[in-house]
Order: structure tokens, then C-alpha cells, then sequence
């Protein structure tokens, strides 16, 4: 067994059928709306507002809605309702799969219990390090960070993985990397495959598809999400009393036997679950 979505495992378990899935997610993608997306749906924003956010966003560790207040296109009072309103809305894989008949709640309930004690040994809901890393807080940090980014900058669902020492990092589609000097001494990697390459580009493009494109706005796409990541941790170690000068990003070609990691570093790999057929992941290569 690994790290799965419900969905996916109830699929995978026949608890249900893929065309079941396939017509509860179909229901999902009608019901839930994203906070901007439910933010002009009420006429209290507008599809431009939304978009400045977003690009503010990419230098600013802050939710949506937050940002939103901040520079003073919604209330707070506007803003709690449409937490509200989104909140009430959402629509769950589990009770989509109920709506449309596939599942009762009694089951439900038992699947659902079944699926969290699976996955238990796979999904940390915290970030913990393992022992003896040095500048253990800038790590983590850098790991919320990405999360965050990942959900915020790219629209990406994901599910993170427990963070592991490893000796070599797997090849993937395209291995992206910076170097972090200062007061660290690290090399950031994000390893993506070429699903995901291309859900970047989607996301840092702003296109619907990027099928036309060449490999190297790709790759060019997947370094300037990097360039917003660790620009952000940078400035977020700065506010820990930590000095982080950053590096312009790097294509990696590894051998198809993985990449070794250099001697006197550790490397911890952060796996980033979002889905069956797509890999990505966070590696970092920590001087001691």
C-alpha cells in the first residue's frame, strides 16, 4: 500500500466503481467553488481584483481572503461570509459518492475509518524532521512554505508524505534546483513529472493548456515557481534571525539511476502525493 486519495482507494478496494468516482468528482467540480471563485460570485470582488491578489501572493506568505482585506477590497465582515457560504457549500468526495447513490452513510463511515487508519503510516499531518538536522526550523519552514505555494500559486491538492532521509533522489520528468547560502548551506530540489511540469506552466502562464509550448518555457515556468518559493523562505528566515542568499535555478539531468547526494550533506525528501500517475517531490541537500 502508499500514500492515496479516498477516492482512489475506495476504487482500488472495489468499494465503488471508476465511473462512480469519475460522476462524484464531476458533482464536486459543480458544487465547491475556490474562495475567489465564491468572492465574485457575490459581486463583492471582481475577476481583475482576484487576480492582483494572486499575483501579490507570490511574494507574500498570506491566504487569499487575508490578502484580500489587506489591501482593501473586501471587509472583514464580507470576507466571513463568504468563508461562511464556502464552508457550507463544500461538497466532500465521500458525500458526493452518497448523493449520487454509490455508497450509503453507514458505509461511508466505515470506508472513511477504514481509509485514515491505511494511510495513517504514510501522511504526517505535521512536518517532522528527522533527529539531529541542523537548523531543523528553517526546514520545516521551507517545507510549509512550499506547501502553501503549491496550493495557493499553482491551485495543486496534494496530500504530503513523511519526510525521509534518503541516500539518492529517484530520477523523475525534470529536477529543478537552487542553492541556499548564508547562514545555510543547502540546496533546494523540486522534482516534478511531466504532468505536473505542465500544471505549472498552466498555473504560472495563466493558460487553460500549454500542449503548444516548448520544453524550455516549461522548464522555464517550473524555475520561476522556484524563483517564488524560496524568495519567500528567504524572506521568512530573514524574520528568524537566519541570513538565506538565494541562487538563480538550475535545470538537473540526473542519470536514470537516481541522484546521488553529495558527500557531508543530508537529504531529506518531502514526497508530495497528488495523484496516481504524477510525481513530485521536495529534496533537500543540507550542508552540516
Amino acid at each position: 500500500m502508499a500514500v492515496k486519495f479516498f477516492g482512489q482507494y475506495l476504487v482500488e478496494n472495489n468499494l465503488v466503481s471508476r465511473d462512480a468516482l469519475l460522476k462524484a468528482i464531476e458533482l464536486q467540480e459543480q458544487k465547491n467553488l475556490k474562495l475567489g471563485e465564491m468572492a465574485v460570485s457575490t459581486g463583492y470582488v471582481t475577476q481583475a481584483d482576484i487576480e492582483r491578489a494572486h499575483n501579490a501572493q507570490m511574494s507574500k506568505d498570506m491566504r487569499l481572503g487575508d490578502l484580500l482585506v489587506e489591501m482593501g477590497i473586501l471587509t472583514l465582515s464580507q470576507l466571513e461570509e463568504i468563508v461562511i457560504r464556502q464552508k457550507n457549500t463544500h461538497l466532500y468526495i465521500g458525500e458526493a459518492l452518497v448523493s449520487i447513490g454509490a455508497l450509503n452513510s453507514e458505509q461511508l463511515r466505515m470506508h472513511l475509518d477504514a481509509f485514515k487508519q491505511d494511510q495513517a503510516q504514510y501522511v504526517s499531518e505535521r512536518i517532522e524532521l528527522p533527529a539531529g538536522i541542523p537548523d531543523g526550523l528553517v526546514w520545516e519552514m521551507t517545507a510549509d512554505l512550499t506547501y502553501k505555494l503549491i496550493t495557493r500559486v499553482l491551485g495543486i491538492q496534494f496530500r504530503p508524505g513523511k519526510c525521509q532521509s534518503v541516500a539518492t533522489v529517484d530520477s523523475n520528468f525534470m529536477l529543478t534546483a537552487m542553492d541556499l547560502s548564508g547562514d545555510v548551506d543547502a540546496r533546494y530540489i523540486l522534482s516534478v513529472s511531466e504532468g505536473i511540469q505542465k500544471e505549472i506552466a498552466k498555473a504560472i502562464l495563466k493558460e487553460n493548456s500549454v500542449d503548444g509550448e516548448p520544453l524550455e518555457v516549461l522548464e522555464d515556468t517550473v524555475m520561476e515557481f522556484i524563483n517564488v518559493v524560496c524568495g519567500n523562505v528567504a524572506a521568512k528566515a530573514s524574520q528568524m534571525g537566519k541570513i538565506m542568499n538565494i541562487n538563480p535555478p538550475v535545470v538537473i539531468h540526473p542519470p536514470a539511476s537516481g541522484l546521488q547526494v553529495p558527500s557531508g550533506s543530508a537529504a531529506l525528501c518531502f514526497p508530495i502525493h497528488v495523484g496516481e500517475k504524477d510525481k513530485m517531490e521536495l529534496i533537500l541537500f543540507i550542508k552540516a
